[in-house]
């Protein structure tokens, strides 16, 4: 398969402080791809490269196999990349539907003056929350009424909104319960079969290899190994992980 997005020999420094000593993703189109490691490995940092936060001192990002630099967030959603952070960054009080398209609302003419299209929000918003196969039927719920696991799915659906062909999910099922853990794998394993691709950060190795397809290690500020979870159970993962931070 093809990639649709690659970095190679990432590098970055805060002052005398090195996050990233060279770092390298390669992950194909319509993939789970899990990034793992020890807290202060780098993947905060990595992530940051891709989303736009941060730019990199060194090494090249390549998306769609086109060279790319983003100096910001938006640059990188108009590539294709939106990123879900673990606080999510939905409006609470507000519903469903302002969510999804907060930022980006409709607008129809009514006696020749802009108003808000509600009605077509709500109807899309409830197209995109049919694409997750999302039981939710009011758009115009507040989101704070919602479980952890719907949130995501709202989330989820202001970055499909926003066309994005790679979701970053950082953490997505951190604090959750059992239940809504296994609702937030669903959406992952249903934007899979819907063919958008997802890198997953998470320290939950048994969520790791539930749903994702490979994962890739990082240690000390490096990627140091990239494996298929094919025959990976919890215990082995997180034995890699340990390993690969010894060596």
């Amino acid at each position: 398969m093809s990639e649709i997005l690659s970095v190679r020999g990432a590098k970055k420094s805060y002052g005398a402080v090195v996050a990233l000593r060279g770092a390298d993703l390669s992950v194909t189109w319509g993939e789970v791809h899990a990034i793992c490691g020890d807290n202060g490995a780098g993947k905060s940092t990595f992530i940051k490269l891709i989303s736009g936060v941060e730019t990199a001192d060194e090494g090249e990002i390549a998306v769609k196999g086109a060279v790319s630099r983003f100096s910001n967030p938006r640059e990188a959603l108009a590539a294709g990349i939106a990123t879900i952070h673990q606080d999510l960054g939905l409006a609470p009080r507000m519903s469903i539907y302002q969510n999804v398209f907060m930022g980006s609302e409709l607008e129809r003419r009514r006696f020749g003056i802009k108003v808000l299209d509600r009605k077509a929000m709500i109807e899309e918003a409830r197209g995109y929350l049919g694409q997750l196969n999302s039981t939710l039927e009011d758009m115009t719920a507040p989101v704070e009424n919602l479980s952890g696991g719907q949130r995501q799915a709202v989330a989820i659906c202001r970055a499909l909104r926003w066309k994005a062909e790679i979701i970053i999910m950082d953490e997505p099922t951190a604090a959750l319960g059992v239940r809504e853990t296994e609702q937030v794998l669903k959406l992952i394993r249903t934007l899979r079969s819907n063919g958008v691709t997802v890198i997953l950060i998470s320290h939950n190795m048994k969520d790791v290899v539930a749903v994702a397809d490979r994962v890739t290690i990082f240690s000390g500020g490096r990627s140091v190994e990239s494996h298929s979870t094919d025959g990976l159970d919890a215990d082995a993962l997180s034995h890699l992980i340990i390993t690969s931070a010894t060596t």
